[in-house]
């Protein structure tokens, strides 16, 4: 259920390894934040060597090929091996969503001439029926017709954006941030904890300059409000080019277009940089292909209220409000923010939701960075991974049922507490698979941010290569269940399972389960110096 990164991937090794699924998605596009979020990877600077997954190695070098069968590259892009084709600095493959969603769809297909994978698309969980300790059904509505589906499946993936399975199933779950009492962290709330306090969002739209073309749009209804927004914890007004360091939490001062600061010596990206998609300069000048970035900023954050632990109706208030923000600061971008050159506007900023695959300019849905978590017979601590709570120790904890490895800071975003970021160094950690295994309920695994993590360590988990390799494991967990005629909490209990379950891993899918000390023993950097 949820046909985003880990969805995907979990219909994807599953089918590899001979089971039959049926993979559903709320949008028409598959792929999540990659593609109907419109987010470009957040990767660590190793992934070109150790992708993690062989499954995900081979996304990205699909997204290469795809550039070089179907676009006009220049002859040095063509033969570059390590083709960025957005040039962006958050990943070295920054890319358009649409091209992700193409090779997406192309790994899915030999499984669906097999008939083992059949892909629902437009439709939502709506009722999960349980039989004592298992998910026995889940009904689905169909979001373009209205109708129901009702399912059943020996195993059910949880897949979706805001963990809606773990709701409707009443499986025991944890939404929030949780308090020092209750998890130790030296980061955790200092007093009780609070559900309600959850990670901004961003709804993205991807953007091209054509200087001396006038692109403004209508101005917002709300545009007021967000023009004199000024959170608490922030330098300025939130449509500024003044903003605040993650990591020190001191003013930091980025523009559009030109570079005026460095920070450790090290010159800082522009905002069009930062997450460019399509770099005119990778293309022929027939081609006539302009630059495009994706805007995923501090300015579209949207932490006014909470997404998960509300109504349905509240929820709905909040999405579409964060679709506001995001067009009121185009709007302020194309009219009133400070330029470049002396004077203030760009309007000359046009949006592209072709690239994202919409015809209002903004992505198909919100960029999600945290859901509802399982209560997991194993929760990953900050003490577990991160480099302050860990003193005199080097390296993440070793995890004798580790599934997979991820490298990236516990990164998270201002809140709806209208608390300011927390952004810590992390070692290269392990994803255990106690983390994947309910306390209770036998046959639902979680597939990508409702593992058992908290809100501080969901932070690290959360990024593009770690969903996709949570996506592998909870494919491959269930089909070794099924031959095994085991539960997956057998799996991890039972050592001579577990090792033969890691070996499948290993040997059939090309995972990687221990960094080489080399790595594990590196702290992970910030992004402007990697």
């Amino acid at each position: 259920m949820g046909g985003g990164l880990g969805g995907t991937a979990a219909a994807l090794t599953a089918a590899q390894l001979g089971r039959a699924v049926i993979l559903t998605e709320e949008t028409d596009w598959i792929g999540g934040q990659l593609t109907a979020q419109g987010v470009p990877p957040d990767e660590h600077r190793f992934i070109e060597q150790i992708p993690c997954t062989g499954s995900y190695g081979a996304l990205r070098e699909g997204i290469r090929k795809y550039y070089r069968e179907n676009y006009p590259l220049t002859r040095e892009a063509l033969n570059d091996p390590l083709l960025n084709p957005g040039g962006g600095d958050v990943s070295a493959l920054c890319h358009e969503p649409r091209v992700a969603h193409a090779v997406l769809e192309e790994m899915l297909e030999p499984h669906r001439a097999a008939g083992l994978v059949e892909t629902l698309l437009w439709h939502r969980p709506v009722e999960v029926a349980s039989d004592g300790d298992r998910l026995a059904a889940v009904t689905l509505q169909d979001l373009s017709s209205g109708e129901l589906r009702t399912i059943s499946a020996d195993y059910i993936v949880d897949a979706t954006e805001f963990g809606d399975l773990l709701k409707l199933g009443e499986v025991e779950h944890i939404i929030g941030a949780e308090s020092q009492a209750e998890t130790g962290e030296p980061h955790a709330l200092p007093g009780a904890a609070d559900p309600l306090d959850q990670q901004a969002i961003n709804w993205c739209f991807a953007l091209e300059y054509c200087p001396g073309e006038n692109h403004t749009i209508e101005k917002p209804a709300s545009y007021g409000f967000w023009r004199e927004f000024k959170p608490d914890f922030w330098p300025d007004k939130l449509f500024s080019w003044h903003d605040v360091n993650p990591i020190t939490l001191g003013e930091r001062y980025r523009a559009l277009f030109e570079t005026t600061e460095k920070i450790n010596g090290l010159e800082t990206s522009t905002f069009w940089l930062y997450r460019q998609i399509v770099a005119a300069e990778r293309f022929t000048d027939d081609a006539s292909i302009r630059s495009v970035t994706l805007v995923n900023w501090p300015q579209n954050n949207y932490f006014l209220g909470p997404l998960v632990g509300v109504s349905d109706e509240e929820r709905a208030k909040h999405l579409q409000e964060a679709r506001e923000q995001s067009l009121s600061f185009l709007y302020w971008m194309q009219t009133e923010a400070p330029r470049h050159d002396g004077g203030a506007g760009y309007p000359g900023l046009k949006l592209r939701g072709d690239v994202l695959g919409t015809t209002d300019g903004l992505a198909k849905a919100a960029y999600v960075q945290e859901s509802r978590r399982i209560r997991a017979e194993f929760t990953v601590l900050e003490q577990h991974i991160g480099v302050e709570a860990r003193p005199g120790l080097e390296g993440a904890e070793l995890f004798s049922d580790t599934v997979g490895v991820g490298r990236y800071r516990m990164d998270v975003h201002p809140s709806t507490a209208m608390r300011t970021y927390i952004d810590l160094t992390a070692w290269p950690f392990q994803i255990p698979l106690g983390a994947l295994i309910p306390q209770r309920v036998e046959n639902l695994l979680p597939a990508c941010k409702n593992i058992g993590t908290t809100h501080i360590t969901n932070g690290c988990y959360r990024l593009h290569p770690v969903e996709w390799s949570i996506g592998v494991v909870a494919g491959g967990l269930g089909a070794f269940c099924l031959e095994k005629g085991k539960p997956p909490r057998a799996v991890r209990s039972e050592a001579p399972l577990l090792d033969e379950f890691q070996q499948v891993l290993m040997r059939d899918l090309d995972v990687t389960l221990l960094w080489p000390d080399e790595i594990r023993t590196q702290p992970t950097k910030p992004s402007w110096e990697t």
